[in-house]
């Protein structure tokens, strides 16, 4: 049913054990072990553009918040209108909250995926994918993109002694079928299984929960003081992280090295792109700074008033009394005198009348 998972999922595997076999033999458990982490770097590279957009797409809708609250305290009785300005909002903005759950959803089948296709190598039945109590594992049928010797080679693949497609609460009756006395391979130890699990069970809770703590901590106030908000990061934060110890018992350590690996690479990879991200941002308010801050009227500077459209501009006189000044502006009369060829006659100062005293005697 849903082969269309299952055969891409294990042709990467597959390449990948190809890779490490040719290096470290094809029936170690350390390359099938790596086989199983690089194909969860594998698939997490491949949704990383989309995990990009989500991470922006929830940037964007905290940004949004606020208008978003306004709209509905606004259209908060009328459903209709209300679903009409969020799609106007969400298209101004170029808002696509599909996004913020894709990487998400696309996870989710590639996890089945693999589950499928590691629990199939331990299958009882007669045909592909197909999955039975009977303690006698069968080594002689293919699994999707493996044949039968590579079947063989993972069945006998043990890390640190546990084969890697065993799991804490396996059945004795199902371990003794891990027997290759052509090998020199044993029933291997319940107790080696544990050794190998639980440390593997450990650093998976711990990292789920750092990588939730770090998701959380870059939540806005106002998304974290959502009710709904804290609730999922309550559950995020401390149920998820215990259900990977209460499910690790019941996970072939082939599914614990999937959730250790794809821990790893959610930790690596939000630090990477929140990194980013954070100084794209900084750059922009940086730039934002900067404008306004040279469209600002310099410290004593008062700032010109805009003219009226229509207005005529007002003249005003000035009268310097810096000599430098007086004698530019003389230099500039002389310069436009000389310009246009005539002289402006200068005016004398008057003298004061004096009469003698001769006419004031004959007077």
């Amino acid at each position: 049913m849903l082969d269309f998972i299952y055969y891409p999922v294990s042709w990467i595997l597959w390449v990948w054990h190809k890779a490490f076999g040719f290096v470290l033999g094809s029936d170690n458990g350390f390359a099938w072990a790596l086989s199983v982490v690089f194909l969860v770097f594998t698939l997490r590279l491949i949704l990383y553009k989309p995990f990009v957009k989500q991470v922006r797409t929830t940037r964007q809708m905290q940004e949004l918040q606020p208008q978003i609250k306004a709209l509905q305290k606004k259209y908060g009785k009328d459903k209709q209108r209300l679903a009409v300005e969020m799609q106007k909002l969400q298209k101004e903005h170029g808002f696509n909250p599909i996004m913020g759950c894709l990487p998400v959803l696309a996870q989710a089948p590639v996890f089945i995926g693999l589950f499928h296709v590691l629990r199939s190598f331990n299958r009882t039945g007669t045909g592909i994918g197909q999955l039975g109590l009977d303690p006698a594992v069968n080594r002689t049928l293919p699994n999707y993109a493996f044949d039968v010797a590579d079947v063989n080679s993972f069945l006998d693949a043990r890390l640190f002694g546990a084969p890697i497609s065993a799991w804490i609460t396996m059945p004795n009756a199902q371990l003794d079928a891990f027997a290759n006395p052509a090998l020199g391979l044993g029933i291997p130890s319940l107790w080696t299984i544990v050794a190998v699990s639980v440390p593997l069970m450990i650093i998976a809770s711990v990292a789920t929960h750092f990588n939730s703590r770090a998701s959380v901590a870059r939540q806005s106030e106002a998304a974290a003081a959502n009710p709904q908000s804290a609730i999922m990061n309550k559950l995020a934060l401390y149920v998820f992280p215990l259900g990977v110890l209460v499910g690790g018992p019941f996970l072939p350590i082939a599914i614990l090295l999937y959730w250790v690996s794809n821990n790893m690479w959610t930790y690596a990879q939000q630090h990477i792109v929140f990194g980013k991200i954070d100084k794209e941002e900084a750059a922009k308010k940086t730039v934002a700074l900067e404008k306004r801050t040279e469209n600002a009227p310099k410290p004593g500077v008062k700032p010109s008033a805009k003219p009226k459209p229509g207005a005529r501009p007002k003249l005003s006189k000035t009268i310097s009394t810096d000599p430098v000044v007086d004698s530019s502006i003389e230099s500039t009369d002389s310069a436009a005198t000389s310009s246009t060829g005539a002289s402006t006659p200068k005016s004398k100062p008057r003298q004061p009348v004096t009469r003698s005293k001769s006419k004031r005697k004959n007077r």
